[in-house]
């Protein structure tokens, strides 16, 4: 393995590997608890509210659960804290992109804004783990979409059911 080789390993493993991690688990488990919010209470506000408090829950949770895990040494992933503090931020940006369209008060404009914005988010996953994990992209694509798509209708059917609806 030349040296160009092995950084793009160590990189992969103790960079991309914690960041994907995180962005794969900010996009998706926040998912559910804000649309059930969103179908349980037709408002905006208390959307925002459950996505930015799930974001930051998770972020903490997953940062901690990184940093916890191992300590590098016989894994060869790198200084905990440093994947910890990567895993968390990544899921805190996870969650926060698909949350900030709840900002807007009006509950239809903000769930189709924040659907789209969940449809790209789940592509760009795909891409990073085409590009970097050298996943079959086709492959990659249908196992994100579908399981964002479980975790998605989850929610919607959660918070109808909790609403009422």
């Amino acid at each position: 393995m030349t040296d160009s080789e092995a950084h793009r390993s160590r990189f992969v493993l103790q960079v991309v590997q914690p960041a994907l991690m995180g962005l794969m688990d900010g996009s998706v488990s926040t998912l559910a608890p804000i649309f059930a919010a969103a179908a349980m209470t037709g408002k905006p506000r208390q959307a925002f509210i459950v996505g930015m408090a799930a974001s930051v829950g998770a972020g903490i949770s997953m940062g901690l659960a990184e940093a916890l895990s191992d300590d590098g040494e016989l894994t060869g992933r790198g200084h905990p804290w440093a994947r910890g503090l990567i895993t968390g931020l990544a899921t805190v940006l996870g969650g926060i992109f698909h949350t900030l369209p709840f900002l807007i008060g009006d509950i239809r404009v903000a769930l189709h804004l924040a659907y789209a914005i969940v449809v790209v988010e789940l592509f760009a996953i795909a891409y990073i783990r085409f590009h970097y994990m050298r996943s079959p992209l086709g492959r990659t694509i249908a196992q994100v979409l579908v399981g964002g798509a479980l975790v998605f209708f989850t929610g919607l059917w959660m918070g109808q059911w909790g609403g009422g609806g």
